[in-house]
């Protein structure tokens, strides 16, 4: 397996060259950006493909290789969302990733479906945002990409047993889950669903959390936590999956590269590819 490095690990307002220098120093083999707002670094809603295409040759100067988009866009335009002009937004910002990720060679972007609140009930999420990514799987074919469901923080799609359905139901070999190892051990075991969502998982985020603390304050960095990353590797090996594990943390308060340093050890250890 690859070991990547998602671009919020970064300092806010890093260039991209610095960053691909940092992650190439620090032993990465890839590096997963995100979709940003107008006028954020990187690749924006406003890239044209000879920028995007820049992007990927800076990337190749160091070394490393592109292989998903991330966004937190999808926040604040779900597609679940009952306000057509909101759903519409929501699915511009996909387009928007899938059309960048076929340029660029990239073969997931990451998806957070919907949202469940006071406003959206679970069953209208579940309905709405499958109508609209249905819409959205033609240009995920076209473009060669795979659209990442990814399993978080939003109230849905809360066991791997739901989420395997909600996948097929979709009917399209470019439809997966983009599995976020951490993001499930406040109500799961990430082997168990590894192993049930098995051949949909496109793409593995990886971060570590603290049950105790039981909150968004929970996360921690790798091997600090409760997870059992033998059990996980484990389960990755036995699925067969041999792809690119990406860490999605935030920098250090102090000397915040230093994260990035540090995690890429840890990966390599979960992996074991050093010695603890």
């Amino acid at each position: 397996m690859l070991i990547a490095i998602n671009q919020w690990g970064f300092p806010e307002g890093t260039p991209l060259e610095r960053l691909f220098q940092e992650a190439k120093e620090a032993g990465y083999d890839a590096v997963e950006l995100n979709l940003n707002p107008a006028g954020g670094v990187g690749l924006t809603v406003e890239t044209t493909a000879a920028e995007a295409e820049a992007v990927g040759a800076a990337a190749r100067r160091y070394g490393l290789e592109l292989r998903s988009l991330s966004t937190s866009l999808l926040w604040k335009s779900p597609l679940s969302s009952a306000d057509e002009t909101v759903r519409q937004e929501g699915a511009r910002v996909v387009a928007k990733q899938l059309e960048l990720a076929g340029l660029l060679g990239m073969d997931t972007v990451l998806v957070v479906p919907g949202v469940v609140n006071a406003e959206s009930s679970y069953d209208d999420c579940y309905r709405i945002s499958q109508e609209e990514l249905g819409r959205l799987i033609p240009l995920a074919e076209k473009a060669g990409v795979h659209i990442g469901i990814e399993n978080v923080w939003n109230k849905f799609l809360l066991s791997p047993l739901e989420m395997a359905r909600y996948i097929d139901e979709l009917g399209s070999s470019h439809v997966g889950c983009y599995f976020d190892v951490g993001n499930v051990l406040q109500f799961g075991y990430p082997e168990q669903w590894i192993r049930i969502l098995n051949r949909r998982i496109r793409k593995v985020h990886v971060k570590d959390f603290s049950v105790r603390v039981g909150n968004i304050s929970g996360f921690v960095p790798l091997l600090a936590g409760d997870v059992d990353w033998d059990a996980v590797r484990a389960a990755l090996d036995e699925i067969g999956y041999d792809d690119v594990i990406t860490a999605e943390l935030s920098p250090y308060k102090k000397a915040p590269l230093q994260m990035i340093r540090d995690t890429a050890r840890h990966m390599r250890v979960i992996l074991g590819q050093e010695r603890q």
